[in-house]
């Protein structure tokens, strides 16, 4: 199967709230693996080990998945109410900057990942679990 039937066949098999699930999902699953460590790390040392070992491109792979969703939000087209938009938009912004403070070493990953995890939460109609 083509990479572009690959992708009618997903399109149409799911609604466009599962697809974000199911890809924030994937990318959170990541960054929660590296998480324990990579906060518990004193050295700086550690956490560029721990970077270069798969978070930096899953980091990545979560900014961009967040500025598709900002992207999204912003659009006129967006039915969801514009309150929840603007929150949304805000935290895609914090999630941006823990990004950027993550990549140069800073901690904070376990905080990112349960933000991730508390959406997809929302996404799958669960009521959030604990932060932290």
């Amino acid at each position: 199967m083509s990479i572009a039937a690959y992708k009618r066949t997903i399109s149409e098999s799911e609604t466009p709230r599962q697809i974000e699930r199911r890809v924030l999902s994937q990318v959170t699953i990541r960054l929660e693996e590296k998480a324990e460590s990579y906060d518990a790390a004193e050295a700086s040392s550690d956490r560029i080990g721990i970077l270069a070992d798969g978070l930096r491109e899953a980091l990545t792979e979560n900014l961009t998945i967040w500025h598709h969703l900002r992207y999204d939000l912003a659009s006129p087209e967006n039915a969801l109410p514009a309150s929840l938009r603007a929150q949304l938009i805000s935290l895609s912004l914090w999630i941006e900057r823990q990004t950027n403070a993550i990549l140069g070493g800073g901690a904070g990953l376990r905080s990112l990942a349960a933000v991730n995890r508390s959406i997809v939460d929302g996404l799958a109609g669960r009521a959030p679990g604990p932060m932290g």
